[in-house]
C-alpha cells in the first residue's frame, strides 16, 4: 500500500488514491516552478538529472506569476494540453 501526505490543512482527512503509473517514463513533462524562492534551482538539477536518466523524455518549463495564488487557467490548460507528466516545484 502507498501512503499519501499531504501537506494541507484537512480538518477532515480526504480519501486519496494514487493514480495509475505507465510502466515506462516517455513523451514531455513540465516542470512548473510555483515561483518560490530557489525552486529554480531545484528544477534545474532536476532537469538535469533528467536529460541523463531519460533521454527520450521531453521537458518544458513553466512558472506561476506567483506563490500566492493558483496558476492562471491559461496556464493550466497550456500545461495540460502539451504534457504528458507534471512535477511541480516548492521550495524555500
Amino acid at each position: 500500500m502507498t501512503t499519501i501526505m499531504d501537506p494541507t490543512d484537512e480538518r477532515v482527512p480526504i480519501a486519496r488514491t494514487v493514480s495509475p503509473r505507465p510502466p515506462e517514463i516517455a513523451g514531455t513533462l513540465a516542470l512548473l516552478d510555483i515561483s518560490k524562492p530557489r525552486g529554480n534551482v531545484l528544477l534545474d538539477r532536476l532537469e538535469e538529472l533528467l536529460a541523463e536518466r531519460l533521454p527520450a523524455v521531453e521537458v518544458n518549463r513553466y512558472s506561476k506569476p506567483t506563490f500566492t495564488k493558483p496558476a492562471p487557467q491559461a496556464l493550466r490548460q497550456e500545461i495540460r494540453e502539451s504534457n504528458d507528466f507534471v512535477i511541480e516545484a516548492l521550495a524555500d
